[in-house]
C-alpha cells in the first residue's frame, strides 16, 4: 500500500491584521467626516437667523439687510414684537398711564376753588390789574388782559407775562372739562401789515394761546379751540377808553356740563 502524501501546510498569513485595520479606519473616516459635516453650519439659514435676531430688536438697516429680512420672511423666522416694543419704547406703557391720568369733570364747587387758588396767585404776584376771574352761565372765565400779555396789535405773549399765563394753565390742566381760548379786540381798526383786521388779530392770540397750553400742560387737541371774534363781542362801550381796554382780551373758558354742546 502506498503512502498518502500529505499535502505542505499553507504559510500564515501575517497580512491580515490589514483588512481589519482598513476597516477600522474606513469607519474613523467616516466618523471625522460626519462629525465636520454637523459643525459646518449653513451661512444661509444662518444669516437669516442673524437678520431676523435684529430685526427683533430694531436693528433693521436698508440696503443688504433687507434682502435678509426677505429670506428670513421664507423660512418662517418670525420677529419677536414684545422684545421690538420693550427695546425700542422702554417703559412705554407705563408712560401711557402717566400721560393719561383720569381727570375730573369740574363743577361749580370746582369753579369756586379754582377761582379762589388763581385769584390767590394774582395776589402774590401783584398782577390783579393783568386777569379776571368769573363764574357765568358759561363756565369758568380767565380773561387776559390785553396790557399785561400783549403789545397793541401784535398776537405774541410778552415774555415777562409767561408766568402768569403758567400759572392759569396749571390751575386749569387737571380737568376733563372742554376749553374755549377767545380773542377779543376794540372797534379801533387794526393798522399793521401783518393782520388785515381785527379777526385775525383776535384769531391770532388765541391760537398762540392755545398752543402754549397744549405744548406746556398737555390739554388734549380735541377738548381745547381757538376762536376770534374780533371787536363784535364787547363786554364794555366802546365809546371809551376804559371800555375799549377792557373789550381787548383773551378769555380762557372752562365750560360747564351745560355749555359743552356749544355756545348759550
Amino acid at each position: 500500500m502506498s503512502k498518502r502524501h500529505k499535502k505542505p501546510e499553507k504559510e500564515p498569513n501575517h497580512e491580515r491584521w490589514l483588512i481589519s485595520y482598513a476597516d477600522f479606519i474606513t469607519l474613523l473616516f467616516a466618523v471625522f467626516v460626519t462629525l465636520y459635516a454637523m459643525s459646518q453650519t449653513d451661512k444661509r439659514k444662518m444669516d437669516q437667523l442673524v437678520a431676523s435676531l435684529r430685526e427683533s430688536f430694531g436693528y433693521v438697516k436698508t440696503g443688504a439687510s433687507s434682502e435678509k429680512l426677505n429670506l428670513t420672511e421664507s423660512t418662517d423666522l418670525r420677529t419677536i414684537p414684545s422684545i421690538r416694543m420693550e427695546v425700542l419704547t422702554p417703559g412705554l406703557r407705563h408712560s401711557q398711564k402717566v400721560e393719561s391720568p383720569v381727570l375730573n369733570h369740574a363743577s361749580l364747587k370746582e369753579f369756586r376753588e379754582i377761582k379762589a387758588n388763581i385769584e390767590g396767585s394774582l395776589q402774590k404776584y401783584g398782577a390783579q390789574n393783568k386777569v379776571n376771574v368769573d363764574i357765568t352761565k358759561r363756565g369758568l372765565v380767565v380773561s387776559l388782559k390785553e396790557a399785561g400779555f400783549f403789545d397793541s396789535g401784535d398776537a405774541t405773549v410778552k415774555q415777562g407775562s409767561l408766568q402768569l399765563l403758567a400759572m392759569v394753565g396749571r390751575s386749569l390742566a387737571g380737568y376733563s372739562n372742554p376749553v374755549r381760548i377767545e380773542g377779543n379786540t376794540d372797534n379801533v381798526p387794526i393798522n399793521s401789515g401783518k393782520y388785515q383786521s381785527n379777526w385775525e388779530l383776535s384769531t391770532a392770540r388765541a391760537t398762540n394761546i392755545v398752543h402754549y397750553l397744549i405744548n406746556n400742560y398737555n390739554f388734549r387737541p380735541g377738548k381745547i379751540s381757538a376762536v376770534g371774534y374780533g371787536e363784535f363781542r364787547p363786554m364794555a362801550d366802546n365809546g371809551t377808553i376804559a371800555g375799549r381796554a377792557k373789550n381787548r382780551r383773551v378769555d380762557i373758558v372752562l365750560l360747564a356740563k351745560e355749555s359743552e354742546g356749544g355756545e348759550l
